[in-house]
């Protein structure tokens, strides 16, 4: 029988009771390649189990629980010396049965499908892919180091825009930690929180904003384009929502009626499951009386193509650009986002308060302040000014 190893932090409860709560375990050598580690939860420590592979990666896995509260068993809680038998038991049987190292590239397929079953955009993936060497598609996530990501960020920031590459670089951290939080042989989770960290002071507000006789000259020129096209631009431009939560608005989302509002689906951005599916954003009645006029199912869509299809993320670019174009516009600069741009300064600069603009465009306020600052700065100076004291009359009579 193999000799077991000692350990004066580990072998009692009450030692490793006074360890720090951290989610690195500790580890003691158990045999060649082969070692155990206990992690300190909040709630009592695990056993895990380490397995080096000759070539500077190991693989990691749980094991069971340690006897920090509960006897032990011998089965699902282990003392340390069972926790050593038991490691050197399954090292016996099948080496393999350590978890298989994920790549990059399985990372995203698997951050890839987690987006799809939550109803989120796989642009994400497609960004990073687009600009992914192949070699470090290939790496071992176990295996990623601060200079391998680093270095792949800085080639990024040479050819892209700073706001583009903090963007690609957030959905490849997204996709690793992802798989790190299933697998537990991936314990570098600062390679990607250090190499990949955004650059800071990227984000530059660029927004068009547009007059109100232009963007109705852009509504009417796109329904001179085709009806639906038209109520298309024209649904962006009074609700200053994003082309890809029109696209999914469906015949019973519009509420007519004296006060007619569209119940708007929430957009696939930010992180997790949003609670709140759809938002009220008020419509004039004439657009609604628009919509209401075609007899169609509840779960139907709203809007589509002229051949009956849905819009799709990018269907919109080239005809939203030659409705530019006829209004005399720079389609480089004028895109169906200067709609929303513009309907949110407008409704800033009409007074309606940060948080129901924030509401009404699905957005946060803290987003707004930092995209729209200048313009909320000019409405308070306005505001401001109508309540200031004029002492010229006083004064000049002295």
């Amino acid at each position: 029988m193999a000799r077991s190893t000692r350990s004066t932090t580990l072998e009692t409860r009450s030692a490793r009771l006074r360890l720090p709560v951290s989610g690195k375990p500790k580890f003691v050598r158990v045999a060649k390649q082969l070692g155990l580690g206990y992690r300190r939860n909040k709630s009592g420590g695990v056993w895990v189990m380490r397995v080096a592979d000759g070539k500077r990666g190991n693989s990691i896995r749980t094991i069971g629980a340690a006897d920090d509260f509960d006897d032990a068993d011998g089965v699902d809680v282990l003392t340390f010396w069972q926790a050593q038998d038991k490691v050197r038991l399954l090292a016996r049987e099948n080496r393999a049965t350590a978890i298989d190292p994920v790549t990059v590239e399985q990372a995203l397929a698997s951050y890839e499908g987690d987006l799809k079953t939550r109803g989120g955009d796989i642009a994400n993936v497609v960004r990073v892919r687009t600009h992914l060497a192949g070699t470090l598609a290939r790496r071992m996530v176990v295996h990623l180091t601060t200079r391998d990501l680093r270095g792949w960020r800085d080639d990024l920031a040479k050819t892209l825009a700073p706001a583009t590459v903090n963007r690609t670089c957030s959905s490849l951290k997204a996709a690793l930690n992802l798989v790190a939080g299933q697998d537990e042989q991936i314990v570098n989770r600062r390679a990607w929180e250090v190499g990949l960290a955004s650059i800071p002071n990227a984000s530059q507000s660029r927004n068009v904003i547009l007059a109100n006789d232009v963007v109705r000259s852009l509504v009417a020129e796109a329904h001179n384009q085709s009806h639906e096209l038209g109520l298309l631009v024209e649904l962006a431009a009074i609700t200053g929502a994003r082309p890809s939560q029109i696209a999914r608005l469906e015949a019973q989302d519009l509420q007519d009626g004296p006060a007619p509002r569209m119940m708007m689906p929430a957009s696939r951005k930010g992180k997790g499951t949003k609670p709140i599916s759809r938002y009220p954003v008020p419509i004039p009645a004439g657009l609604a009386a628009r919509l209401a006029s075609v007899d169609r199912p509840a779960a139907s869509l709203l809007i589509t193509k002229p051949n009956g299809t849905s819009w799709k993320r990018t269907d919109h670019g080239p005809l939203f650009a030659r409705v530019v174009t006829n209004c005399g516009l720079d389609p480089a600069e004028v895109t169906m986002y200067a709609l929303r741009h513009s309907n949110i300064v407008r409704q800033l600069l009409a007074g309606v308060p940060v948080r129901v603009v924030a509401v009404s465009h699905d957005t946060s306020v803290t987003m707004i302040e930092r995209t729209y600052s200048r313009y909320i700065g000019d409405h308070a100076d306005a505001l401001a000014r109508g309540a200031m004291l004029d002492m010229t009359p006083l004064t000049s009579r002295s």
